[in-house]
C-alpha cells in the first residue's frame, strides 16, 4: 500500500464533468442490472434454496468480469468456523495499484432477508417494480444496489480515465450478510492480500434523507440468541391445574417483562449507553419514518436519535409457541423466543451477553428452567473520521448531492467491520450506503429511491476519481 499524502482534497475534482457525464448515460443499463440481480431470491438463511444464493453470485462475476479492468476476479468460499461447512459464495475482484495511487477496498452484499408474506408487499418481491421515484423489491436496497454502485462508478471511471487508470481496487461483495456473515473472519485470513488496501467503502448504510447525504460514524453491536423456559415435563389440562401449577407461557412473559423498564428503555443491569450529541429529530419526523400507529407513544428516554444511536435496544423477534388457531386448554411445557439485543458503541459483544445471561437467570419466575443457545454477537463500532479518505468523501458527496454529509450512527449493526478494523487497522473504514429513511430494509415493500441512487453513484464515482489523481509522499 501507499503512504499517502495528509493534502486537503481539491474541491472539485478534475475529472468530475467526464464522471458526471458517465453516470447518466449509464444510469439506465445500471437499473436495468440491478432489475436483473433483484429477480434473483438469493436469501441466503439455511431455509431456503442455497442455488439462488449462486446463481447471484455469478450473476455479480458476469459483471465484474465484464468491467474489463481488474486482474483477477473469483467466486470463492471460505469455511464456517467450529465446522467444516462452507459459507456462501462471494466474489473477489483485484487490480494493482500503479504509479503510487492508494487502494480502495469496494465492499456490499449480494445476499438478501427472507421476503416475508406476499401479501404484505404490494408488489412481488422478486419482480422489481418502479412506482413514482422508487424501485421496489426485496434487495432493491438492502443491498444489491450497494452492489450495482459500485460496478456504476467503475464503469463510470473507465469511461472518463480509460481502463489504464492507476487507482487500486479491489472488490468483495459477500453472499451471507443477512445471515450473520459466518464465514467472513475465515475469507479474511484466507484472502487478506488479496483484500489489503488504504481505504475501505461499505456500501451497505443510510442517507439522513433523499436530499442529503450521510457518512455513518456509529453503529451498534449486536447479541441474538434463544431462549428456552420450561417449567413442566409435561403438558397439562389448564382448567384442573391452573391457578396452582405455572406454566411457560406465563414464566416467559413475566421474564421478558423484567428486560424493560416502565418507559420501554432496557432495565438490564450491565448494559451500557454512550452520551455523543445527536441532531435535531422530532418525535413527529419518527412517526412518519416508522409508522407509529396514532396514539402509540414511543418508548425509552433522552434525545430519539440517542435512543436508535448510542443506547441498548431489546427486540423479541421470534416465539415457538401454540398458535392461537391450534390453542387448547392446555399449561404450556416450554416455550423458545428469539431475542435481539442491539448493543452501544463503547462495550463489548461478550460483556454485553453476560450481562443479558446474568440477568435472565436472576428473574426467572417461579424457578422456571432457563436454556441459552445459538449465540451470535457483533462488536459495536465507532469511525475515525480524522483520516484522508474521510476528507475525500466528504468532499465527493458534496460535489455529487449539492449538500454536505452529516454524520450519522445508525442503529442496526454490521459486525463484519470490526473484523475488518482487526485485520486491515491501517485502513480507512468509509461506511456510505444507498438507502433513505423510507427504504424500509427487511421489511415488505423494501424499495430504492432513485435519485438517491444516482447520487449515491455520483459520489462514489467522484470518490474513485479523486483517488485515482492522489500521489503518495
Amino acid at each position: 500500500m501507499t503512504d499517502i499524502q495528509e493534502t486537503a482534497p481539491p474541491a472539485i475534482s478534475p475529472a468530475a464533468p467526464a464522471l458526471r457525464a458517465a453516470v447518466e448515460r449509464g444510469l439506465p443499463t445500471t437499473i436495468a442490472d440491478l432489475c436483473s440481480l433483484v429477480r434473483i431470491p438469493s436469501v441466503s438463511w439455511d431455509a431456503f434454496d442455497a442455488l439462488q444464493v449462486a446463481t447471484s453470485a455469478d450473476a455479480v462475476a458476469v459483471l465484474v468480469r465484464d468491467l474489463g479492468v481488474f486482474e483477477s476476479v473469483e467466486i470463492k468460499r471460505a469455511g464456517i468456523p467450529g465446522g467444516a461447512e462452507l459459507g456462501h459464495p462471494a466474489v473477489l475482484a483485484t487490480r494493482a495499484a500503479r504509479n503510487g495511487r492508494p487502494t480502495v477496498l469496494l465492499y456490499a452484499h449480494h445476499d438478501v432477508q427472507p421476503p416475508g408474506q406476499d401479501a404484505d408487499w404490494d408488489s412481488n418481491p422478486f419482480e422489481p417494480t418502479v412506482r413514482g421515484d422508487r424501485l421496489y423489491g426485496r434487495g432493491a436496497a438492502d443491498d444489491k444496489a450497494g452492489v450495482m454502485a459500485h460496478i456504476a462508478s467503475i464503469r463510470a471511471l473507465v469511461e472518463a480515465e480509460g481502463p489504464d487508470f492507476d487507482l487500486g481496487l479491489a472488490l468483495f461483495i459477500e453472499g451471507e450478510e443477512e445471515f450473520g456473515s459466518r464465514s467472513f473472519t475465515t475469507f479474511l485470513e484466507e484472502n487478506r492480500e488479496s483484500l489489503r488496501a488504504d481505504a475501505i467503502v461499505v456500501a451497505d448504510s443510510n442517507n439522513w434523507d433523499i436530499n442529503t447525504p450521510a457518512l455513518t460514524t456509529a453503529l451498534r453491536g449486536n447479541v441474538t440468541f434463544r431462549l428456552t423456559v420450561r417449567t413442566l415435563d409435561h403438558a397439562s389440562h389448564s382448567g384442573m391445574f391452573g391457578g396452582a401449577v405455572p406454566d411457560a407461557m406465563m414464566a416467559v412473559v413475566r421474564l421478558l417483562d423484567s428486560l424493560y423498564a416502565d418507559d420501554g428503555a432496557v432495565a438490564v443491569r450491565g448494559l451500557t449507553s454512550i452520551d455523543v450529541p445527536t441532531p435535531d429529530y422530532s418525535v413527529e419526523q419518527l412517526r412518519l419514518e416508522t409508522g407509529l400507529t396514532d396514539g402509540v407513544g414511543p418508548i425509552g428516554h433522552g434525545s430519539v436519535l440517542s435512543r436508535i444511536w448510542s443506547q441498548p435496544a431489546i427486540t423479541i423477534t421470534g416465539i415457538d409457541a401454540p398458535s392461537v388457531a391450534n390453542a387448547s386448554n392446555t399449561l404450556t411445557p416450554a416455550v423458545t423466543v428469539r431475542l435481539s439485543t442491539r448493543i452501544a458503541p463503547g462495550q463489548s459483544a461478550d460483556e454485553a451477553f453476560r450481562a443479558l445471561e446474568a440477568h435472565l437467570h436472576a428473574k426467572a419466575p417461579f424457578g422456571a428452567r432457563i436454556d441459552i443457545d445459538d449465540v451470535d454477537t457483533g462488536e459495536a463500532f465507532l469511525v475515525d473520521t480524522g483520516g484522508w479518505a474521510v476528507a475525500e468523501m466528504r468532499s465527493a458527496m458534496a460535489e455529487a448531492w449539492g449538500e454536505s454529509p452529516v454524520d450519522i450512527g445508525v442503529g442496526g449493526s454490521i459486525p463484519f467491520i470490526a473484523d475488518l478494523v482487526r485485520v486491515f487497522p491501517d485502513a480507512q473504514i468509509l461506511v456510505t450506503g444507498v438507502e433513505d429513511p423510507d427504504s424500509r430494509a427487511h421489511s415488505p415493500n423494501e424499495s430504492l429511491h432513485l435519485g438517491v441512487f444516482k447520487r449515491a453513484i455520483l459520489s462514489e464515482a467522484f470518490l474513485l476519481g479523486r483517488l485515482n489523481q492522489r500521489t503518495g509522499s
